[in-house]
């Protein structure tokens, strides 16, 4: 049976970059309905792919006043999802930090069962001074400290999953996905992720990520073979060429300015207050990736940037276009279907995690062009061949959740 990708597409309001609310015919409110949610889960459905993810925090976004943001619950917007499609995956992001274990477990546990096997749990460390302060907190976690919560988090919720006599999952328990390019992140994939996400600009930097979370699997008793590890990748597609730049250049004009200094700001750790846009940032600022506070990963993804290109700020802006750092690829579905058979045939992905320009649109692009392209490639299936997430991706059934995951943290 030849080997095919694993591809989701990330629901991510109006779209990744930050001006994508503004794009010519998009509906800036959308990411406010329902409607919006279910309307890409279906086209998602119909185009065959593993699942639908959502991310979330667990805090208003001061960045709200520049563009819409992430506005309703994941697992509420899921179990709509799950209602109105049959087969589909559906990952939703929830706190390890600011969650009780208990009600994880059983609210993540009941709608794996009503969608009948369908759910994955992306367990993430929740950074930034706003969502401490939204539980009372003076401050962030500390970062290691966020990760060893994390882990004994996922402990319990996995062991409670292995405990239920009712409503038991047709895939046994939900599927644990993982992100986290830190020292501490990748030690946390290696131990209890199945689906990995990964935040990646070069394709040697991504092999070796995902040798070293295979092998780090192994040296935790676990079959390397049973991680899925998926870059994100933001897409910008054209029926040609001059249509897909022209289509990036509109996106980096309509990019609200003040949201991306701030979201840079955000990442980098400092202010960027005073700094011109045909100004570097000043690399005495710039500290190693494993002191940083914050979100490592994206972090590390920035600074190799700097490192690499040393733009100004301004180029540093558009290259990012408001996004978290991941890798944007334009181009027309063939030429971006080339971009991801040859990470995919390296050794650098077992698939993507797919987050479009701009929604509805971008992701109409992708599932009517790109996916299709895939398909001619024998890259992507023609049709599901599990009901289960944990199916979709090729894992198997776990014999016990409890000691499944009790051997694997010893």
């Amino acid at each position: 049976m030849p080997r095919h990708m694993h591809i989701n597409v990330n629901i991510l309001n109006a779209g990744v970059f930050g001006g994508s609310w503004r794009f010519p015919g998009t509906d800036p409110l959308a990411s406010y309905t329902i409607e919006h949610y279910t309307s890409v889960a279906k086209k998602a459905e119909a185009a065959k792919l593993d699942a639908v993810f959502l991310a979330d925090g667990p805090v208003v976004d001061p960045s709200v006043r520049y563009r819409p943001g992430n506005n309703l619950e994941p697992t509420t917007v899921l179990a709509r999802i799950a209602a109105q499609t049959e087969a589909i995956g559906l990952i939703g992001t929830l706190s390890s930090s600011y969650n009780d274990p208990a009600e994880l477990a059983r609210r993540l546990g009941d709608l794996d069962y009503i969608s009948g096997g369908r759910l994955g749990w992306n367990v993430v460390t929740t950074a930034g001074a706003a969502a401490a302060r939204n539980f009372g907190r003076a401050s962030e976690p500390e970062h290691a400290l966020r990760y060893r919560r994390a882990a004994a988090v996922t402990e319990q919720v996995v062991a409670q999953w292995g405990a239920r006599e009712a409503f038991a999952s047709p895939q046994g328990r939900p599927v644990v996905v993982q992100a986290g390019g830190s020292s501490d992140g990748r030690r946390l994939a290696s131990r209890v992720g199945e689906v990995i996400f990964s935040a990646d600009q070069d394709i040697d930097h991504a092999r070796s990520f995902r040798r070293e979370i295979r092998s780090g699997a192994a040296e935790f008793g676990r079959r390397p073979d049973d991680i899925v590890v998926l870059p994100g990748l933001s897409t910008v597609l054209g029926s040609t060429e001059e249509e897909a730049r022209r289509r990036r250049e509109i996106l980096d004009d309509i990019l609200p300015d003040a949201y991306a200094r701030r979201r840079l700001a955000g990442q980098l750790g400092f202010s960027l207050e005073g700094l011109s846009d045909a100004e570097p940032i000043p690399p005495e600022l710039l500290v190693e990736p494993d002191a940083a506070a914050g979100s490592q990963t994206f972090y590390r993804m920035v600074k190799t940037i700097i490192d690499k290109d040393s733009p100004t700020l301004g180029q540093l802006l558009r290259k990012l276009s408001g996004g978290g750092g991941h890798r944007i690829v334009v181009g027309t579905p063939e030429q971006i279907a080339d971009d991801m058979e040859r990470w995919f045939r390296s050794g650098a992905a077992d698939g993507f995690n797919v987050m479009p320009d701009v929604l509805p649109s971008g992701f109409e692009d992708v599932a009517d062009q790109l996916i299709p392209e895939l398909q001619r490639r024998g890259l992507f299936r023609q049709d599901y061949e599990a009901a289960t997430l944990r199916g979709h991706l090729g894992l198997k059934v776990p014999a016990s959740g409890a000691a499944t995951y009790e051997a694997a943290a010893r």
